[in-house]
């Protein structure tokens, strides 16, 4: 009886060893990845500052909005998302010419705008404005202002480009950008030695007893190359209680290399770090 009943749990076993091998197949993508619109071309590409070139004036103020009817498209890789909860529904794209922000209602982009995902965006029929002067694709809000498309018109106008590369995103040092806020807004850079004004041991990035500087959003100053330069940090980011570095022995605050997105906000920029990885403290 014995035998008999290990032959029974052996066959069985094997069974469900076949059917696991059946289910755990790599999934194929011949046809496209499975999510946007595969059947977009790159019949009308131009570049990022060629899009932006043909809207002279649109990003002059922060109540004008365009449509755009021109069949044409953009193509570049996902620099920042909202993986770390700090940029809230929309994302930011680069090619080798400039940065856009594309603003879209939706949560858990990151799920599919991965860093280094190559994304390739059909803007026929999508708007372009300044948010706060900084180029935006999105939707009408309030009726001239840029705004969040939605989640259904968005999957209308985009295709996924292969797999992510986080490897094809590397940042730029800031001292390179900062001088000319209308060309680089937008872009991955890293302020190199920097650090905090209000790093005492006890101020956090954006505590919950912070006082926010309107949406939620705390804004913290740091020294760098002689100027001041705004953090903005999300009271809702992965990081927001982390503490600003500061040696508490020494008394001093820590210098530390800062990444993120280097957003416009009117005239000032606003260094918007993406992940708690991105504050790197020095030794």
């Amino acid at each position: 009886m014995k035998k008999i009943h290990y032959y029974i749990l052996a066959l069985v076993a094997g069974l469900f060893t076949a059917c696991m091998d059946g289910d755990w197949e790599e999934p194929s993508f011949a046809d496209g990845a499975p999510f946007g619109n595969n059947a977009i071309t790159e019949e009308g590409l131009v570049t990022i500052q060629e899009l932006i070139d043909k809207y002279p004036n649109v990003f002059e103020s922060t109540d004008r909005n365009v449509l755009i009817t021109e069949n044409i498209k953009v193509k570049g890789r996902v620099t920042g998302n909202d993986l770390g909860g700090n940029i809230y529904k929309q994302f930011f794209i680069q090619d080798d010419t400039r940065a856009l922000c594309i603003a879209v209602n939706q949560n858990g982009l990151n799920g599919y705008l991965a860093e280094g995902q190559e994304v390739l965006v059909d803007l026929k029929g999508l708007h372009i404005g300044g948010y706060r002067q900084m180029p935006e694709v999105g939707q009408p809000y309030n009726g001239t202002s840029i705004g969040r498309m939605s989640k259904d018109v968005w999957a209308q106008h985009f295709k996924l480009l292969g797999d992510p590369d986080p490897t094809l995103v590397k940042p730029v040092e800031f001292s390179t950008v900062m001088k000319d806020k209308n060309a680089n807004c937008g872009r991955l850079v890293t302020l190199s030695n920097v650090t905090f004004t209000n790093a005492n041991g006890r101020t956090a990035f954006a505590g919950k007893n912070a006082v926010t500087s309107g949406g939620n959003y705390v804004n913290q100053n740091v020294t760098y190359n002689g100027s001041n330069i705004i953090i903005r940090t999300s009271t809702y980011a992965d990081f927001a209680a982390m503490t600003l570095p500061y040696d508490s022995e020494a008394k001093r605050a820590l210098p530390c290399n800062i990444t993120g997105i280097a957003s416009r906000f009117g005239n000032d920029w606003q260094i918007m770090i993406r992940k708690p990885s991105d504050i790197e403290i020095e030794n």
